[in-house]
């Protein structure tokens, strides 16, 4: 595998030709059980084979079974400046019943070995929604994650996907989501909690302290080109996306064969805007009207402006000087509020 995503860097190295690539992020999986020696040689590929700035984000998602001082120390040495470490809950019964690797005390140490380790910048992500959590659990697990003093919090309601394990047992009545007006409440208490301890709540699942949001993350929200290496990885060049195939052993036997197992799907302008309306909604900074007329042009700017007036009367969206961001009651109906902006011809 690692042979075959240093090959597809250089298969696709022209990709990025003249661009200075900021952040590098290993995710998409548990790359923390990747030895050390083949995350190094991953990234000197990188380096080799694109302009890098000097101190580039270079972030790591991790389960806190996985971290400890000799591994903290060697991801240091590697460049790794930031962790993305998949808490999900700090009580020992939500762990078990999500089949974590890992137990309540880890959930705690792991973010305070990173610290002694010299990596500051810190995400953890939590689940709210679970079945078996309370609304009087999920404040604790608000007050532990705050008690860790992180510089960013990611939070996501639990979904149940089919051919998963959870979708297995909701189909057959083994496991009952929790109701939408519990979820609601889970939600506004994540939002409320963290806004009041000073977190920036800047996308819909995401919190930061002041400036600390993860730069390669708001590169998506923002439009911004990016490639990704690996089996299921998805790439944005501005004017098309692209994906690899999900399958381990069609990618590695296609990449290390030189074809890259990629389809590609050109973006027409009704696309591109679409996608700007789906990534800058989420986000604090929301949407600009005088952005949509430069972007895309008069015929869309005059949709928005008329769509999202109907909006704005149910209480989903605000607007400030023509810039339009979606309100606390918004933000739980995301998706179906972006839906009702899209074009369709």
């Amino acid at each position: 595998m690692v042979q075959a995503l240093v090959k597809e860097l250089e298969l696709r190295a022209n990709e990025l030709r003249g661009e200075l690539v900021e952040t590098i992020y290993f995710g998409g999986g548990t790359p923390s059980i990747l030895p050390a020696e083949d995350l190094a040689v991953i990234l000197t590929a990188v380096h080799n084979l694109f302009e890098v700035v000097s101190i580039p984000e270079l972030t790591l998602e991790a389960n806190p079974d996985d971290i400890s001082i000799a591994q903290l120390q060697a991801w240091r040495n590697l460049g790794v400046n930031r962790l993305s470490i998949g808490i999900q809950s700090f009580h020992e019964e939500d762990l078990q019943w999500m089949n974590r690797a890992h137990n309540a005390d880890e959930a705690q140490q792991c973010v305070q070995l990173a610290k002694e380790a010299g990596i500051s910048d810190i995400s953890i992500d939590l689940i709210y929604g679970l079945p078996n959590t309370s609304f009087e659990k999920w404040n604790e697990n608000l007050q532990k994650a705050l008690a860790l003093n992180v510089p960013h919090i990611s939070a996501y309601g639990l979904t149940i996907e089919p051919q998963t394990n959870f979708g297995y047992l909701h189909k057959a009545g083994k496991l009952k989501e929790i109701g939408d007006d519990d979820a609601n409440e889970q939600f506004d208490l994540l939002v409320e909690t963290l806004t009041k301890y000073g977190y920036e709540h800047y996308e819909i699942s995401n919190f930061a302290l002041p400036n600390r949001y993860s730069k390669h993350n708001t590169s998506y929200w923002q439009g911004k080109k990016y490639l990704g290496i690996g089996p299921s990885a998805h790439s944005f060049n501005g004017h098309s996306r692209s994906w690899n195939s999900t399958n381990n052993r069609k990618y590695t036997t296609a990449i290390l064969q030189g074809k890259l197992p990629t389809i590609e799907e050109e973006l027409s302008s009704l696309d591109k805007y679409n996608d700007f309306i789906l990534t800058q909604l989420r986000t604090k900074w929301g949407i600009n009207l005088h952005q949509i007329k430069i972007k895309f042009g008069s015929e869309f700017e005059d949709f928005f402006a008329m769509e999202v007036q109907s909006l704005i009367q149910q209480g989903w969206i605000s607007e400030s000087n023509e810039v339009f961001r979606l309100t606390k009651s918004g933000k739980k109906l995301a998706d179906h509020v972006c839906m009702r902006l899209f074009k369709t011809d």
